[in-house]
Parts: structure tokens; sequence; C-alpha cells
């Protein structure tokens, strides 16, 4: 009778523990997985693609930011300013990788006391252009910010506005190309990757095709600008270069 009682309770603890196995089994493994992206998603710094190609304009991506970025022209967005900002992370981007953060000491401070001081208040579509004169402050030329607004008030399509600014400067300017950083997530706003960079590109377009249709109507001179590039994180590469072809493909179609 005891030997009966042993095997049942041996049969018992084994369907048991199969039980446990098949159940755990089961489980989705969620929690690791979904909250910290693989180091293979993250793209290296400096890496380049050209995108596509849409009216003579080459559309480049680069992992860069906006301090390091070489071009004729500088493009950097800002929002109205509050305490601390772009230093406090979260919800900003912490400093090693805050294109913000890097721009405002390039520029020694100089970005944060502009804000800060209210003599640029980042107000929507509102811009400033400088001129560093001291070498190595910034891999560009010159620099133009351009405002955003409140940060509570932002909207991906308010992207389409500031680009086609950002193109009409550019054009004024009369430079042969230009770097763009949004700088949304290093302000601390969890903007769509994507359609920012879709409405970046069809802003930018629409701007410039104008100013081509004034310059077969003999009203402005023909663009020479041949290069938009658009700066992106190490984690957010691929994914602005698909808002990137998106807006290229429905643009030639």
């Amino acid at each position: 009778m005891k030997t009966a009682q042993k095997i049942f309770q041996k049969k018992t603890v084994k369907w048991t523990l199969i039980a446990l196995f098949s159940v755990f089994a089961l489980i989705p493994e969620k929690n690791y997985a979904q909250t910290a992206a693989p180091a293979s998603k993250n793209t290296a710094i400096g890496t380049s693609k050209v995108w596509g190609n849409i009216d003579g304009l080459a559309i480049e991506g680069v992992v860069q930011g906006p301090s390091a970025a070489v071009s004729d022209l500088q493009i950097a967005c800002v929002f109205e300013y509050t305490e601390g900002d772009i230093f406090i992370s979260p919800p900003a981007l912490p400093a090693a990788l805050n294109g913000l953060v890097h721009l405002d000491e390039a520029l020694h401070g100089m970005l944060t006391e502009m804000r800060k001081s209210g003599k640029f208040k980042g107000q929507a579509l509102e811009t400033i252009l400088l001129n560093p004169t001291l070498k190595g402050e910034l891999a560009s030329k010159k620099l133009l910010l351009i405002g955003l607004g409140k940060r509570e008030d932002f909207n991906a399509e308010l992207m389409k506005e500031v680009a086609h600014v950002a193109m009409r400067e550019a054009l004024r300017l009369g430079v042969s190309n230009f770097s763009f950083a949004s700088d949304l997530k290093d302000a601390g706003v969890d903007s769509p990757t994507a359609l920012v960079a879709e409405n970046v590109v069809l802003g930018s377009i629409d701007a410039f095709r104008t100013q081509k249709w004034l310059g077969e109507k003999n009203m402005d001179q023909q663009p020479v600008l041949n290069k938009i590039i658009l700066l992106a994180g190490p984690a957010f590469f691929e994914t602005a270069g698909e808002g990137i072809k998106k807006a290229i493909f429905s643009l030639q179609n």
C-alpha cells in the first residue's frame, strides 16, 4: 500500500512540474525585449544614406547632431523655453545623445542664454540666423533657429510649415545644401519619427517647387540648392528613412 502511495506521489510531482513548465513557456517575454531596443537597432554615428531624389534634390539622412553636421547651413528647432528643459533627462534625451545640449555647448551656452532671456522666444515659426565668428564652434557655416512654440501644443503637422520656412530661408541665403534637425526628442517630446521626417520633406519640396516656378516666370532666381540633409539620432535613423521614402514616393506619383 505504501509503495503504491509513493508511486502516485512521484507521478503527481512529475505532472505538476510539467504543467508549471508549460505555463511559463507560454508567458511572453515582454518586460525586457520591449523596454530596450537591441544594440543592433542603433545606427553608428556618422552613417549617411541618400534615401532618394526629387526635383533635382538629393534627400540624405545622416546620424549626427546639429553641432557636428557639416553643411552650408544648419537648421535647428526649439520649443519655447522652460527652466532647464533640454538638460532634464527624462523627458529630454540624455546629454550624451542630446543634440541641443551639444549645440548649446558649441555656442558656449548662448543657445540657453538667448532662450532664457527672451531674445529668442521660440514661438512657432519664429526665426533667428546666427553667423558664429569663432572657428570650431559649429561644423556648419551658419545656424538658423526655428521656433516650435509650446511643447503641449505640438502636432506633427506643424513640421510642414517649419520645413517650408527652413527651405525659404535656405533659398534666400543661396546655399547649395542645408542640414535640418527637428530636435523634438532632444527637447523631451515623444514625436512620431517617421511622420515628422515625411512632413519635413513634404514642406521643403513644396517651398522649393514654388521657388522654381518663380524662376520660370522670371520673378526670381532659380534655386541653386542641390541637397537636404536630415539629421537623426542612432536609434531613429531607419525609422526616419521610412518617412523620407514615403514622402518622396508621394511627391513623384
